[in-house]
């Protein structure tokens, strides 16, 4: 099986973080990454790496780019990764065991999110399509992320992926403020019917920064994680704090306008 696999990543300045994934991913023949013309240290990275095949493409939305990785994507299957995903052992090893001649056309991983090296208890990133046939998938925009639409069967893998993200703390604030101005937007422009609880709750701004902190803490177990749960804990409620004020701003340029 894992022959039949090309690990597919995107990056742009990931330097604190691609090392540890591309050596996770060791096994693999040829790993395709599509670069959005990083300005750190991470293409050097990546020429260190033989089997690793970069191409370049200005960002625009994260389907485009994913989309734009497919069509470099020459195997039956393709591994999706973020550049700061660790391809546990276990993982590989539940990959290498399917079979090839089975109906399943993709496979959700579930998540260990790590706050520097540290796996936590309990994360609010829901599982993700990370394995799945080429030919059955599409990418399609999610607000300020992407979904894999698969034509074809899923199921669930058993083995977790961990989500380590060790970039310095402007570089994830600069991230997350432009993540929440695309959030905001689909949220607002999205009939509220349409939207799930989770994000109604967002919509109202105030509820859920304080739910994510008893959410993350409480529910999901981060106060018994130490200081690294708080900081996690920290992180989420900062971003819904972001999400928050450019909801509000959003609101009043409207009304502004109106």
């Amino acid at each position: 099986m894992l022959e039949q696999i090309t690990p597919l990543i995107l990056t742009y300045n990931e330097s604190p973080n691609i090392t540890r994934t591309l050596q996770s991913l060791s096994w693999a023949k040829r790993i395709v990454v599509i670069d959005s013309y990083s300005t750190d240290e991470t293409l050097e990275i990546l020429s260190t790496y033989p089997q690793v095949e970069v191409f370049q493409r200005k960002f625009d939305t994260h389907a485009n780019q994913w989309n734009y990785g497919l069509d470099q994507v020459k195997s039956e299957w393709v591994l999706s990764l973020d550049a700061d995903y660790i391809v546990t052992d276990a993982l590989i090893a539940e990959i290498k065991s399917l079979s090839l001649n089975s109906s399943i056309d993709g496979y959700f991983a579930k998540f260990k999110y790590c706050v520097f090296g540290k796996p936590l208890r309990g994360t609010i990133l829901p599982p993700r399509q990370i394995l799945f046939r080429k030919d059955k998938a599409i990418y399609i925009d999610d607000g300020h992320t992407q979904l894999l639409e698969n034509k074809g069967k899923s199921s669930q893998l058993s083995a977790y992926i961990h989500h380590d993200d060790r970039k310095p703390l402007n570089r994830w604030l600069w991230a997350q403020d432009r993540y929440m101005v695309i959030e905001s937007k689909k949220l607002l422009e999205t009939p509220d019917h349409e939207l799930s609880l989770g994000d109604r709750i967002r919509k109202k701004k105030i509820l859920a920064p304080l739910i994510i902190l008893v959410y993350c803490l409480i529910l999901k177990g981060g106060i018994l994680d130490g200081w690294h749960g708080w900081y996690y804990t920290f992180q989420r409620v900062l971003a819904e704090i972001l999400l928050s004020i450019h909801i509000i701003e959003a609101e009043k340029i409207n009304i502004q306008r109106t």
